[in-house]
């Protein structure tokens, strides 16, 4: 072996002694992973007599201190984990528990914007009579688009905005389906509320692929526009306060007729305009109408004898309006911090 290679060695084996020394007097798991990176990591003093063995011109003297520097590596690399090992022990026998000592401080936990807006939907309505049902999320395309007058062809039909799972079956993209289950099973009068999850192929900051709906229906003799007016201006000023203003404005949905979106004057200016109302001063919080005739008969409900309304809301918006939340994605990514603030 020449002279360089014996140097070499020497010198490994001071640097791999330092390393053992350096495991030994570690007194904690941080400053165990700082030995580790100094001599066994990319840049280690270790690994850096591997870089340079190709200087070594004797290819008997490259081979030998090859395999001392692995042998080294090796046991400095033992020597790491059975320091480990003995720290993490040391951390699970801590000192006997003081059972004299305050308690640390609980954090309340807190409902959900959306759980809280479900709920007082479901309490304001129930207060007005409406019992509130579900049905199954997984849906028959006949409940879901057929019968509330959504035939073959219809653009709400497409895939690019429907979760289909086979040709007859789909996530439900909104509750309507229920309504229709509901006139079979009930019959007239009846008054429901419908909350439950919805699915549909979208995500941005107004619109998630999964949320919520609240549908409601009411069938009775008689039963007017007047009275779709009034439900609802009702329920607006009992959820987002007595001062509440909202407007009517026309509009088409398949399932009724005639058929009116709800606009709320922006809680956040109050009608003045600003960035979250798009400066219009006015934000759109449902739609509704006179169930269309054609819908209550696929209901099994004479249309000459009932009439009735339905609306359809969505609670995530009406958390947003009601914390003043600018995007939808923040109800659902899971930050405690984001939920503490809510009252």
């Amino acid at each position: 072996m020449s002279d360089t290679a014996g140097a070499g060695e020497a010198d490994v084996h001071s640097v791999a002694a330092e390393a053992l020394d350096a495991v030994r007097r570690s007194d904690d798991l941080d400053q165990l992973d700082e030995v580790r990176v100094r001599y066994l990591g990319r840049n280690g003093r270790l690994n850096g007599f591997l870089r340079s063995i190709g200087k070594l011109g004797d290819a008997e003297a490259r081979r030998q201190m090859g395999q001392t520097v692995q042998a080294l590596a090796e046991r400095v690399r033992e020597a790491l984990e059975e320091r480990r090992a003995e720290l993490q022990a040391g951390d699970s026998d801590d000192e006997p528990l003081d059972l004299t000592r305050p308690a640390p401080r609980l954090r309340r936990g807190r409902a959900h914007p959306v759980t809280i807006a479900i709920t007082e939907i479901g309490r304001i309505f129930a207060e007005l009579g409406y019992a509130a049902i579900s049905g199954p999320e997984v849906e028959y395309d006949r409940y879901n688009f057929t019968l509330v007058n959504q035939p073959p062809g219809h653009p709400a039909r497409d895939s690019h905005d429907t979760f289909y799972i086979d040709d007859q079956r789909l996530l439900r993209t909104h509750t309507s389906p229920v309504q229709i289950r509901s006139m079979v099973q009930r019959g007239a009068p009846q008054r429901v509320i419908v909350p439950g999850k919805v699915f549909r192929r979208d995500y941005d900051a107004t619109h998630l692929p999964m949320f919520h709906q609240v549908e409601g229906l009411c069938i009775d003799q008689g039963i007017a526009v007047s009275d779709l007016k009034g439900t609802l201006e009702y329920f607006a000023r009992s959820f987002f306060g007595p001062d509440a203003r909202a407007r009517w404005r026309p509009h088409h949905f398949p399932f009724t007729e005639p058929s009116l979106e709800m606009e709320l004057a922006c809680v956040v200016c109050g009608g003045s305009g600003c960035t979250v109302c798009g400066r219009t001063g006015w934000l759109e919080l449902l739609g509704c109408g006179m169930v269309h005739p054609d819908v209550l008969r696929n209901g099994g409900i004479d249309p000459d004898r009932y009439t009735g309304f339905a609306f359809g809301m969505g609670p995530e918006r009406a958390a947003m309006l009601a914390y003043g939340i600018p995007d939808i994605r923040l109800l659902y990514e899971n930050d405690v911090r984001f939920l503490r603030p809510m009252p």
